[in-house]
C-alpha cells in the first residue's frame, strides 16, 4: 500500500499536476520519509554494518536480536520516534540511553516485548507523548514518577505489576494500558483527568473504582473477578465498555451512560437484560455466554436503541434456542445486520 501511494506521489511530481506549492509539499513529506530508517525483521545481532545517518527523525528495529544499544544512536540529536520491539534488551542493556542526552528530543520510545525487569529510566526525555514497556517481566511501577508529564500514551501490559501507582502527575494521559497484570485494586487514577482509554482486562479485580473519571470513552476491565457493575455510573461519556468473562449477575448502573456506542457483558451470569432502556446510541450489545431464559420484554429492556441497534449477540443463552429466534429478533430491532455470527446484507 505504501509502494503504492509512492509512486502516486512520484507522477504529480513528474506532471505538474498540482502546482509548485504541492509539490514542495511533497518533497518535505519524501524527505522525512528518508529520514526514517526501519529495519524491521531483519534478525540483527547487532548494527555494526548497518549506515546511520545522524539525521534521522525515526529509528525501528523491532524483531531483531539486539541486546546492546548501537552507541551511534546516542549521537541522533534529531531522533523524535525509537522503537525496540522485540528484541532481547534487558536492564542493562537499555540503561545507556539514560544519559544519552542528545536524545532529549525523543517523542516516543517502545520497549514492548523485551526482557526488562524494572521501569527504564527515561526522565531526560522531556516531550515524551509515548512510552510502551509491555510484554516484559516488570513488576512493579516504581520509576514512573520520574517520567516526563507531558505523557500521553502509556503501556504496560503483560507483565507482572501488581499495584497501580507512580501515576498521579500524568495530567495529560489519554492512554493507559495494564491489561494482563496483576492488578487486584483500582487506585490512583483520580488525577488523570484527561484519560480517554482505560483497559485493564486480564487482571484481578473484585470493585469497579473510577475515581471520579468521567470523561473516558472507552473502559476494559474483561477477564477479571467483577460481579457488580457499579461504579460506572459517572462515567457519562463512556462510548465503549467491555466487561466479558466476570461474574456480574445483574446489569446496574448504566442507565446515565446515554453516549454508549458498545456494550460488550458476554460471559457473564446474567440472567435478565436491564437498565439500558434509556441509551439512545447503542450500537452494538453483546450478551452471549449468559443465562438469559427468555426473549420477552427485550424490546422494552432495549427500548431505546431500538431504531439504532445493528448487531446483537445472545447465542449460548437458553433463550437462543427458542422457536423463531432470528426473526424475532429481526422484528423488534428493524435495523439489525447481524445476530450472533449471521450478517445481514
Amino acid at each position: 500500500m505504501e509502494e503504492q501511494r509512492f509512486g502516486e506521489r512520484n507522477g504529480a511530481l513528474e506532471f505538474g499536476g498540482g502546482g509548485g506549492q504541492a509539490a514542495e509539499g511533497e518533497e518535505e513529506e519524501l524527505e522525512s520519509q528518508l529520514r526514517c530508517l526501519d529495519l524491521t525483521s531483519f534478525q540483527l545481532r547487532d548494527l555494526s554494518e548497518i549506515e546511520i545517518t545522524e539525521d534521522l527523525v525515526e529509528l525501528d528495529l523491532n524483531a531483531n536480536r539486539l541486546s546492546k544499544l548501537d552507541q551511534r544512536i546516542a549521537l541522533l540529536s534529531q531522533l523524535r520516534k525509537l522503537s525496540l520491539r522485540q528484541n532481547l534488551f534487558d536492564d542493562d542493556g537499555i540503561e545507556p540511553i539514560s544519559r544519552w542526552n542528545a536524545l532529549a528530543g525523543l517523542i516516543e520510545i517502545v520497549f514492548r516485548d523485551n526482557r526488562l525487569r524494572n521501569i527504564p529510566d527515561v526522565s531526560i526525555f522531556k516531550s515524551l507523548l509515548v512510552f510502551d514497556v509491555s510484554f516484559n517481566q516488570i513488576a512493579s511501577l516504581n520509576g514512573l514518577s520520574k517520567i516526563s508529564n507531558t505523557l500521553k500514551e502509556l503501556y504496560l501490559s503483560n507483565n507482572e505489576i501488581k499495584k497501580m501507582e507512580e501515576l498521579e502527575h500524568f495530567h495529560l494521559l489519554q492512554i493507559l494500558e495494564l491489561g494482563s497484570n496483576r492488578l487486584r485494586v483500582m487506585e490512583n487514577l483520580q488525577t488523570l483527568t484527561n484519560l480517554q482509554e482505560l483497559w485493564l482486562g486480564r487482571n484481578r479485580i473484585r470493585t469497579v473504582d473510577l475515581c471520579g473519571l468521567n470523561c473516558i470513552r472507552k473502559i476494559s476491565l474483561q477477564s477479571n473477578r467483577l460481579t457488580s457493575m457499579i461504579g460506572l455510573q459517572e462515567c457519562i461519556m463512556l462510548e465503549e465498555l467491555y466487561l466479558s468473562h466476570n461474574g456480574i449477575q445483574k446489569m446496574e448502573g448504566l442507565s446515565t451512560l446515554e453516549n454508549l456506542h458498545i456494550l460488550d457483558i458476554s460471559s457473564n451470569k446474567l440472567t435478565a437484560i436491564g437498565d439500558i432502556e434509556k441509551l439512545t446510541r447503542l450500537e452494538d450489545l453483546w450478551l452471549n455466554d449468559n443465562q438469559i431464559a427468555s426473549l420477552e420484554d427485550i424490546d422494552l429492556a432495549v427500548s431505546g436503541s431500538r431504531e439504532k441497534l445493528t448487531t446483537i449477540y445472545l447465542e449460548r443463552n437458553p433463550c437462543a434456542s427458542l422457536p423463531n429466534y432470528s426473526s424475532t429478533l429481526r422484528q423488534i430491532f428493524p435495523n439489525l445486520q447481524q445476530i450472533d455470527s449471521d450478517i445481514f446484507m
